[in-house]
C-alpha cells in the first residue's frame, strides 16, 4: 500500500511584514506565521537575533521568490549600546570579557561616528551566522572555539546618535546595507573609546521597501485567524500537537487574516515595473516573450517586473522593447 503524501498548506502568497518580538528567533517566527496563514511555503528575508525586535518580513508562497530583493534593501535600526563592559556576544546573551570603568562623552561619540559611515571594513561577531570552514561560526563559539573571521565590506548610510543617558549608554540610529552587524558595531565602538560596549537593545524599524505602516503583529495575525478566540488568550498555536493538525480541522475561513498580506509585487518596487493586457499577461505566463506598449513603457532593463491587473505576473528583461520573462508567478 502507498503511503500517503503529507498534505500541503494553502497556495497563499504575499508578505508578512511582523514586528518579531524579544524571545522569538527567526526561524520560530516563520513556522508561526506559516501556520497561522496554512501556507505552503514560507521564508524570511534577513534574520533578526532572538534579543532584538523589530521588522521580519516573512514570504509566503510565490512571494519566496522576491526574497533576495527584500534581502538586498536597505535597513534601518534603532539601538543602546551600554558602555563598560564587551561580552562574548557582543549583546546581553554572553558573559562579559572585558570591563571599564570609562564611560565616553557626547562629544567623543560624535566624534568617532564619521569613521562608522559610509563604506567601512567589518569583522562579523564570533557568534553569528557566518560559515567557517562549512560549520555556523556560532556553533562553533558555543563549543568554545575561536575562529578567524575575515572582515568584509559592509555600507552605512547614515549613522546618528539620538541620546545619551546618565547610566552609561548611548542610543543610535542608523541605515545599513546587507551584512551589516550591529553587534560588531558596539564592540568596535566601545574598543576604539576605550570603554568596551555592547548592544543592550536594538530593534529593527525598517527593511526597504516595508515601513513601519506595514507592519503586524502575532497578536493581530492570532486574532485575525481565530477571532475572539484568540482575544480571549486562548492557547492556538503553541503546542506541537497544534501545530501538527491537518488543515481541514483548523478553521476555515482566511479571510480576515489574508487580509493583513502585503501584496507580493510590494518587494519588487526597486525595478521598473510594466503593466499588460490580460492576453500579454496569458504570454508571458506561457513563457512567450511580448512586446510592451505604451509612450512611457522601457526600451531595454536588465531586469523588471510585470503586472496584470496590479497583480506580479512575472519578472524578466526588457530588450530591444520586448518583454522576456525569466520567472514566472503563479495567479
Amino acid at each position: 500500500m502507498g503511503r500517503r503524501g503529507k498534505k500541503k498548506g494553502r497556495p497563499i502568497s504575499g508578505w508578512v511584514v511582523l514586528d518579531k518580538p524579544v524571545g522569538m528567533g527567526s526561524t520560530d517566527a516563520v513556522a508561526k506565521v506559516k501556520w497561522l496563514f496554512q501556507a505552503d511555503k514560507a521564508g524570511h528575508a534577513g534574520t533578526l537575533d532572538p534579543l532584538a525586535s523589530g521588522m521580519l518580513p516573512i514570504a509566503l508562497g510565490e512571494a519566496t521568490k522576491t526574497v533576495p530583493y527584500v534581502q538586498d534593501g536597505a535597513k534601518v535600526y534603532r539601538f543602546t549600546v551600554a558602555w563598560g563592559e564587551e561580552r562574548s556576544t557582543d549583546d546581553l546573551e554572553g558573559p562579559v570579557t572585558e570591563r571599564s570603568d570609562q564611560r565616553p562623552d557626547e562629544v567623543a561619540v560624535r566624534a568617532l561616528l564619521p569613521k562608522y559611515t559610509g563604506v567601512i571594513m567589518q569583522t562579523p561577531p564570533q557568534f553569528s551566522a557566518i560559515k567557517i570552514a562549512g560549520e555556523r561560526a556560532y556553533d562553533l563559539a558555543r563549543e568554545g572555539t575561536t575562529v578567524e573571521i575575515p572582515p568584509r565590506e559592509v555600507e552605512i548610510g547614515r549613522f546618528d546618535l539620538v541620546e545619551m543617558s546618565a547610566d552609561g549608554r548611548s542610543v543610535f540610529e542608523i541605515e545599513c546595507g546587507k551584512g551589516t552587524y550591529v553587534r560588531s558595531l558596539a564592540r568596535d565602538m566601545g574598543r576604539d573609546l576605550g570603554c568596551f560596549g555592547h548592544i543592550a537593545d536594538l530593534r529593527r524599524t525598517e527593511v526597504d521597501p516595508f515601513t513601519a505602516e506595514d507592519f503586524v503583529t502575532i497578536a493581530e495575525l492570532e486574532k485575525a485567524r481565530f477571532g475572539e478566540k484568540a482575544e480571549a488568550g486562548a492557547d492556538t498555536a503553541d503546542t506541537a500537537e497544534a501545530q501538527a493538525a491537518e488543515p481541514e480541522v483548523l478553521v476555515q475561513d482566511f479571510s480576515a487574516i489574508d487580509a493583513l498580506l502585503v501584496d507580493t509585487v510590494a518587494a519588487l518596487d526597486c525595478l521598473p515595473q510594466v503593466a499588460l493586457s490580460d492576453d500579454a499577461a496569458q504570454r508571458i505566463r506561457l513563457g512567450n516573450p511580448v512586446v510592451i506598449r505604451g509612450r512611457d513603457a522601457p526600451v531595454e532593463a536588465e531586469e523588471a517586473c510585470a503586472t496584470a491587473r496590479g497583480r506580479l505576473v512575472a519578472i524578466g528583461a526588457i530588450e530591444a522593447g520586448m518583454f522576456r520573462p525569466k520567472r514566472v508567478f503563479v495567479g
